[in-house]
């Protein structure tokens, strides 16, 4: 059963696990984790709607599919924010790879803005509901200070995660 959009807000907040890492070069791994009333499969469609993340995703500009062959897709994404005053934006191109049995979308950057972008949506089954874990490895371009964005991307993939399960609850509340 899908709790009521009202209602899962304040369930949602409080099931928001979190962490950060230094690593090397300035770069930075983070894994969000959200525990949700949503089935599994509902998650995967939203997650593997690539062409049409960015109408729900924050900070997503677009989103397009390059190109699909089993299991593996390629997507051109741009990401645009508000940061310090400024606009910026990235431009990657990801090849995921889906496997829909383990419920996990690996992905990696092809080429893109950033020296390394790389990262798993995973989805397990729960007694009441599912898990849904976002990890991602970050390192920025030379000149790009991932140090000072920090806040602001542990900020962007738990907005990420929540925007899944709101979309996921708004498409189930239509069939």
């Amino acid at each position: 059963m899908l709790l009521a959009s009202e209602e899962s807000v304040a369930v949602k907040r409080q099931a928001i696990e979190q962490t950060m890492e230094r690593l090397p070069h300035g770069a930075r791994r983070l894994a969000v984790q959200l525990r949700t009333p949503i089935k599994e499969a509902v998650l995967w469609d939203v997650l593997t709607d690539y062409d049409h993340l960015s109408e729900f995703i924050p900070n997503l500009a677009s989103s397009t599919v390059v190109a699909r062959k089993e299991g593996r897709v390629q997507l051109n994404q741009v990401g645009s924010q508000q940061l310090l005053g400024l606009r910026f934006s990235a431009q990657v191109q990801l090849e995921l790879v889906e496997n829909r049995a383990k419920g996990q979308l690996k992905f990696h950057m092809i080429k893109g803005d950033f020296r390394r972008f790389e990262g798993n949506w995973i989805m397990r089954d729960l007694e009441k509901g599912t898990s849904l874990f976002y990890e991602l490895t970050v390192q920025g371009c030379i000149g790009m200070p991932v140090g000072l964005i920090e806040q602001r991307l542990r900020d962007d993939l738990a907005a990420n995660l929540l925007a899944v399960e709101q979309e996921a609850l708004r498409r189930h509340s239509l069939v």
